[in-house]
C-alpha cells in the first residue's frame, strides 16, 4: 500500500532532521532515488552537509556504509577491489573494494580521473563489478550517493556523459536560509557534533525488509497512458529545442517514469499524475542535456530550458 511508503518515509524524515536543518526537498529526492532503485549526485558547494546528510541515512537505515574520498591518484581498483595472492596458500583471494557495501558515499567524484569515474558504471547500472574476469554481485540495496563541488572550482574534471547518465538524479544543494543557518550556529553550541553521530537518538527502522518492501510497492504504482505519453514528451521535446546540442535518451524517459512512481508513493497515492512527473523533470533531466555554446554565452542555463519545455507540453487531463 502506498500509505505503507508514505510512512516509512516520513519516518526517515523525522529522524534525519534530528542531523540536518532543512533541506527538505533534498531529503525527499534521495528519498526518491532509494525507492526507485537509483542513484544521485550531489552537487553543492563544500560545507552544505552533503557528506552528513548520507551518513545519517546509512544510519536510519541500519545499512552497510563505505566512503570513498576521490582523489586525483586513486586507482579504478581502489573502487572495485583486487585479487590478492595468499602466499601461505598458494591461492588468490578477492580483497573487497569498498563497492561492496549497502550504501556507497562517493565523495567529490569530479576530483578523480575519468578513467577512475568509469570504475563505478558496471556497479551503477548492472550492480556488479568484474574483477579479473569474474563478475561478483553487490548488495541488492546498493545505492551511490556521489557528492561533486561545482565544474568551476579547480581540480575538478567533469563526469563522463555515460556516467552522468547513470544517475537517476542530479540534486543540487545551495545554500541554507538564514533561519535555517542560524537554527544550526544554535543546535552546535547546545552540543550537537557532527563527527559524533553516535550520540544523536536516531531510530532505526524496526526491520531490514522495510525497503525492499517499499521498492516493491512503489514497483505497484499505476502510470496511465496518458500520463506515460506526457513523460515521452518532455523527454523528446528536450531533442528538439534549439538551445541543446543533443536531449535526454530513453533512459530519461524511464527515469522519469520511476521517479514520478516513487513520488506518488511519497504522496500516499497508488497512482501518477502530471504535477507528480512535472516536480522530478529537473533532477532528473538536468545532467541529461547539453547546452550549445552558444546558449552558455548568452546566459541561458538548462533549468530555464527544462521550465520552458514543462510549459510547452500539453498535459493531459
Amino acid at each position: 500500500m502506498a500509505n505503507y511508503v508514505s510512512q516509512v518515509a516520513e519516518h526517515i524524515r523525522n529522524e534525519v532532521h534530528k542531523v540536518i536543518v532543512g533541506q527538505d526537498a533534498i531529503i525527499d529526492q534521495i528519498l526518491i532515488c532509494l525507492l526507485a532503485e537509483g542513484h544521485a549526485l550531489l552537487e553543492g558547494v563544500p560545507g552544505t552537509a552533503k557528506t552528513l546528510m548520507v551518513k545519517t541515512l546509512a544510519r536510519i537505515l541500519g545499512a552497510g556504509f563505505n566512503r570513498i574520498q576521490f582523489t586525483p591518484d586513486l586507482m579504478p581498483s581502489d573502487i572495485t577491489g583486487t585479487n590478492v595472492f595468499n602466499v601461505a596458500t598458494s591461492q588468490f583471494s578477492l580483497r573487497h573494494g569498498p563497492v561492496f557495501t549497502d550504501i556507497l558515499l562517493g565523495d567529490e567524484i569530479n576530483r578523480t580521473p575519468p578513467k577512475t569515474q568509469a570504475a563505478l558504471l558496471e556497479a551503477m547500472e548492472e550492480r556488479q563489478v568484474t574483477i579479473d574476469g569474474e563478475s561478483h554481485l553487490l548488495s541488492p540495496l546498493f545505492l551511490v550517493l556521489a557528492t561533486e563541488n561545482p565544474i568551476e572550482y579547480e581540480g575538478t574534471y567533469p563526469l563522463p556523459e555515460a556516467q552522468l547518465d547513470r544517475f537517476l538524479f542530479k540534486i543540487l544543494i545551495s545554500y541554507p536560509s538564514a533561519e535555517d543557518e542560524q537554527q544550526i550556529v544554535a543546535n552546535w553550541q547546545a552540543g550537537f557534533n557532527a563527527r559524533k553521530l553516535e550520540n544523536v537518538p536516531l531510530v532505526m527502522v524496526d526491520d531490514p525488509a522495510v525497503i525492499p518492501q517499499c521498492r516493491a510497492e512503489v514497483r505497484k504504482v499505476n502510470v496511465e497512458p496518458s500520463v506515460q505519453n506526457y513523460i515521452v514528451n518532455l523527454v523528446r521535446r528536450t531533442r528538439e529545442h534549439p538551445s541543446l546540442l543533443w536531449g535526454a535518451s530513453p533512459r530519461a524517459s524511464v527515469a522519469l517514469l520511476l521517479a514520478s512512481k516513487a513520488l506518488a508513493a511519497l504522496r500516499d497515492r497508488d497512482f501518477v499524475t502530471p504535477d507528480d512527473v512535472r516536480d522530478v523533470v529537473h533532477p532528473a533531466l538536468r545532467h541529461r542535456i547539453l547546452l550549445r555554446s552558444e546558449a552558455e554565452i548568452e546566459g541561458i542555463t538548462e533549468e530555464a530550458i527544462l521550465d520552458e519545455i514543462i510549459s510547452a507540453v500539453e498535459v493531459p487531463r
